[in-house]
């Protein structure tokens, strides 16, 4: 037979009250350590420290939300189209379709051509929308095969695009 003593039960409560007590002080200290500091000399009460983590994780919440979107329009951003067609023995026509920064891109791809040697016989730039813009050119290819000539501004234009994506993802 177990005696129910009165003292017995109420030390137990207190017991458990005061590691409770302790639990929570030691959970809140922790909660306000991940908190940046303010330059207060004076302490915050526990209800002002909790009003502040609030806050502060909404801010952090708002934040990755902004980034989420910064980035998906960052990955949404149309990166250059070559499209590069024979037309005759000795010509082609070149076609980029561009989203960003298209004058500049209008302007390599002008020095590029000139670099490979071809002789431009039109060049044309074209606003379709607010995020798309067409350039096309027509050259000569001169006396090289337009075979080769196709395939090697065909390689340089795709890596130049490449190059200029990346670039401009970074500098974003």
């Amino acid at each position: 037979m177990e005696i129910n003593n009165p003292n017995s039960s109420r030390l137990d409560r207190k017991f458990i009250e005061r590691n409770r007590r302790n639990q929570m002080k030691a959970l809140c200290s922790k909660l306000n350590s991940l908190l940046p500091h303010h330059t207060s000399r004076e302490a915050a009460s526990l209800p002002d420290q909790l009003d502040e983590a609030a806050n502060y994780i909404k801010s952090l919440k708002a934040n990755l939300e902004r980034m989420k979107e910064k980035k998906d329009g960052l990955m949404g951003s149309k990166f250059p189209q070559i499209q590069i067609q024979e037309m005759g023995s000795s010509s082609l026509v070149i076609a980029v379709n561009t989203g960003f920064n298209s004058q500049f891109i209008f302007n390599e791809t002008i020095r590029l051509l000139h670099d490979e040697r071809a002789e431009i016989a039109n060049a044309s730039f074209s606003v379709v929308d607010d995020d798309t813009v067409l350039l096309t050119i027509h050259l000569s290819t001169g006396e090289a095969s337009p075979d080769y000539r196709a395939a090697r501004i065909s390689e340089r234009l795709n890596k130049f695009v490449q190059d200029a994506g990346a670039y401009n993802n970074l500098n974003h």
